[in-house]
Parts: structure tokens; C-alpha cells; sequence
């Protein structure tokens, strides 16, 4: 089977931990240097190495930026309005920060835009220099990802994580998103963050990843106008928007920034493990401030059973007095009460009488509903119900784009290799806007899918 990354968020996520983790998990770093200097920016360098975060062994992926680029970005004293947070020391070859790297990218626009801005100033009293950072739109960001010489499975990704970002801060601030100009997250450290988690996700070839939830802290940092509230409002958006499961801790402080959240929302594609699963390989990543507990980002490489089982129920009744019309209706009924399968099977009942024998496959949560409706519609005074444990393949659902429009397409998964179903209601919908035989949209629908060469036959 396929092998699936597992991304264990408990003490959140941000841009500089996911690249550091998915380096310990394998990513070439030759690979990721040669991308990253083919970037057309200037003012930075890359410090890849090992530190050491509660007696266990990390990756630290650190951004090292000119004096003309530098964020300054690891007051903690100053973020959070207070002096409980503090900076470990370099001991065991720690950084001096220990957390998430970037607090720039947790701010992008409007009223949290300028906290990189705020931060300077602060800075400038501790004999740092006030520094300008250039303004990118969105537009920018991509056109210096397009121009930056990796896979184009790696920009697509990149430009996928800055458009969620967009969309958040679009959200954040009410403004259309070829208006939002990304200050920070539009900085170059930010920039070389999400293309380096891109390129390492091609690298490890990562088709699947799963993030059950991400913890994240409480409270408050500082921005421009004030103290706003954690979880800042560009994480809180990307959540909602992309379905993130949040897990509030009492840690005062924020865990999850904007680039860590948007990197999640762009490649995760299951949220559940598998109930049993192997581990193929483990990696960490490093983070920069200091809380309570470690900021360490775990990833696994993990194998998932071929087959799951799940419990299903098994509704049936036999009919005699029912007419077809009446038949034909609570069918279409059921459906929409949201039974997964429903049919008929000719029967002959007591006295010779022909009948029909109604079967409908559901939920256990929703059988007792799909009983009403039945009970309602028919003649019927009596259901039997059977609840019956089944073996399924991993499905999944995908869009996929064809000449003649988008369909979506099931997924099935079995000893490694995909199996393609194009959903009939797709099909037949571009055959007759485009008035082309039914079979050979299916098998255009077929060909558009993505690793093709992998499909096995369907039995």
C-alpha cells in the first residue's frame, strides 16, 4: 500500500518545523538547496542541522536572513506583552529560540500587517537598525514561484499554500485577494519556507497525508493596534475554510501560524488514521520560541491496512400491496434521507402472491430515520433489521479536469495501485451538454485521471 504522512501536530505547526521535519524524514537536502538557490531572491541562506530538544535528536531547518531582510522575530517578551516566556540557551546545540521561527508569517495585512514593522522599532531600542520590507501581492509570490527552477508538482503546491493564505487574509480584512499585499508572510524568509516544504514534499512524493488535529496555545500576541487573540485571525480562517480540527491548550501563546495552518489545509487529505498501521519512517522538526513544552513537529511515514471494516445496516421488508409508482417514490425518498444503496428483488409470498422484497443499506445512525420514511411511504407494518460488519477499499472522491469539463471520480486503492471509477451522474451529465457518446466520456474522464499508468482493470 501506499505510504501515507502522518503530521503530529501537538505542539502546533509553522512553516520552518514542517521543512525540518520532513528533512529528518528523508527529503534530499542536495535537492532542496538546488531549489531554493534557483529562487529569484536575494538576502538569504539556508542552516540546515541537528540540535537536541528534550534529550531527542532534531532537524533545525533556520532561514538566515541579511540585515536588510532580518525580522527580528523572537522577542518572546515583547510578543506576548510579558516576561514569562524566555530563551533557552544553546546548550546540546539547541538554537537559542526554541518554538515556531517566523512570527512575520502569522501577520499579513491590515491590522496585524505591520507587527514585523512594530517589532523593529521595538528592536531599534536594543541597538537593531529599522529595516523596510518589500509589499508582494499575490501575484508576485507566484510569478517568483513560477520562475524558480522544481517540479511543477512542487509549484503547484507552493502556489496552493500562498493561495490559502490569500483567501484568509481576504477574509481577515474584507478586501478582494489580488488586493491583499503579504507584508510578512510576503517576506523573503516566508517565501523560502512554504517552496522548501513544497519541494520536500515532491521529493518524499507524498500522495496522502493525515492530520487528525492541530494544538494550538491561547491568550494573545502584539500586533500594530494592540494584543489580539490566539488563534490569530489568518489560522482561525484557514480552519473554517478548510476544515482543520483545532484543539485549544492552556499554553499561553501561539502554536499554529498562518504558513503552518495553510501548509496543512493544502496537503492534507484524511484527518482519521488508519485503525492499525505500520511505521515505515520518523522524522522531527525543530522550532525556534519558547513554551512550556517542546515544539517539535513529528511526521511518519506509515503504511495502513490494504482493507478496513466498518458496521453497516441492512433494512428489509416484503411488500404485496404496494403499487409501483409508490415503489419507484420511496426509493428516490430514501435516497435523499441518506441511504447508501436501494433495491428490489421479485418475490412470491404466502398465497402465491407476487411481491416485492425492499432493501435498503445505511448508517446505524441513520437507519432508524430511513425506517420512518419507509414506514410512512409504503404499506408495509413490519421491518427487519440486520447490522453487518463489511470490508471496504480506501476510497476517496477527486476532481478531475477533462476537455470537456470537470467530473469527479472515485478513488479505490488496492495493493498499492489506484483503481479509477468516473461517477455516472458526471458522465452522463458532459455527454449530453456535449452530445458525445456516453462510454467515451467515461473513458476520457478515465485517461484525465492522475497516475494512469498504476489503474488496474475493474473487476
Amino acid at each position: 500500500m501506499d505510504e501515507i504522512l502522518y503530521l503530529e501536530c501537538l505542539s502546533g505547526i509553522s512553516g520552518d518545523m514542517t521543512v525540518a521535519a520532513l528533512l529528518d524524514l528523508g527529503a534530499d537536502e542536495e535537492v532542496l538547496r538546488r531549489a531554493l538557490s534557483s529562487l529569484p531572491l536575494s538576502g538569504f541562506s539556508v542552516e540546515i542541522k541537528r540540535v537536541v530538544k528534550s534529550g531527542l535528536d532534531v532537524c533545525d531547518f533556520n532561514v538566515v536572513l541579511d540585515e536588510a531582510h532580518e525580522n527580528h522575530d523572537h522577542d518572546m517578551e515583547y510578543l506576548y506583552g510579558k516576561g514569562e516566556h524566555v530563551h533557552e540557551g544553546h546548550s546540546h546545540g539547541e538554537h537559542e529560540h526554541e518554538g515556531h521561527s517566523h512570527i512575520p508569517e502569522a501577520h499579513s495585512h491590515g491590522e496585524q500587517h505591520s507587527i514585523t514593522e512594530e517589532v523593529y522599532s521595538h528592536g531599534e531600542h536594543h541597538g537593531h537598525h529599522h529595516h523596510h520590507h518589500e509589499h508582494r501581492g499575490l501575484k508576485e509570490i507566484l510569478h517568483i514561484i513560477d520562475h524558480a527552477e522544481i517540479s511543477d508538482r512542487a509549484k503547484e503546491t507552493a502556489c496552493r499554500i500562498f493561495r490559502i493564505l490569500a483567501e484568509a487574509e481576504s477574509a481577515a480584512h474584507g478586501v478582494p485577494m489580488e488586493e491583499v499585499h503579504f507584508h510578512e508572510v510576503g517576506a523573503v524568509d516566508s517565501i523560502v519556507d512554504i517552496v522548501a516544504a513544497a519541494v520536500c514534499l515532491d521529493n518524499l512524493n507524498i500522495t496522502r497525508a493525515v492530520v487528525p488535529v492541530l494544538c494550538e496555545g491561547s491568550g494573545f500576541v502584539r500586533c500594530q493596534h494592540g494584543m489580539i487573540p490566539v488563534p490569530v485571525p489568518a489560522v482561525a480562517n484557514i480552519a473554517g475554510a478548510n476544515g482543520l480540527k483545532l484543539k485549544l491548550t492552556e499554553i499561553q501563546g501561539e502554536l499554529v501560524t498562518p504558513t503552518g495552518a495553510a501548509i496543512v489545509a493544502a496537503v492534507k487529505t484524511d484527518d482519521k488514521l488508519p485503525e492499525a498501521f505500520t511505521i515505515v519512517k520518523t522524522g522531527m522538526g525543530a522550532g525556534k520560541r519558547s513554551y512550556e513544552r517542546p515544539s517539535i513537529l513529528r511526521a511518519m511515514l506509515i503504511r495502513g491496512e490494504e482493507s478496513r471494516k466498518d458496521t453497516i445496516c441492512k433494512l428489509e421488508t416484503n411488500i404485496d400491496d404496494c403499487t409501483g409508482e409508490m415503489l419507484g417514490y420511496v426509493m428516490d425518498r430514501l435516497f435523499e434521507e441518506g441511504a447508501r444503496d436501494v433495491h428490489y428483488i421479485p418475490v412470491f409470498m404466502k398465497k402465491n402472491r407476487p411481491a416485492y422484497q425492499l432493501n435498503v443499506i445505511c448508517s446505524e445512525e441513520d437507519a432508524d430515520r430511513l425506517e420512518r420514511v419507509i414506514f410512512a411511504e409504503t404499506t408495509t407494518i413490519g421491518i427487519r433489521r440486520l447490522c453487518m460488519e463489511r470490508t471496504v477499499l480506501p476510497r476517496e472522491v477527486i476532481q478531475v479536469g477533462t476537455p470537456l469539463g470537470q467530473a469527479s471520480v472515485k478513488v479505490c486503492r488496492l495493493e498499492g495501485e489506484n483503481r479509477y471509477y468516473p461517477e455516472y451522474a458526471d458522465a452522463a451529465r458532459l455527454s449530453r451538454e456535449h452530445k458525445r457518446p456516453f462510454m467515451e466520456v467515461y473513458e476520457m474522464i478515465k485517461a484525465a485521471c492522475p497516475e494512469k499508468q498504476d489503474i488496474q482493470p475493474a473487476e
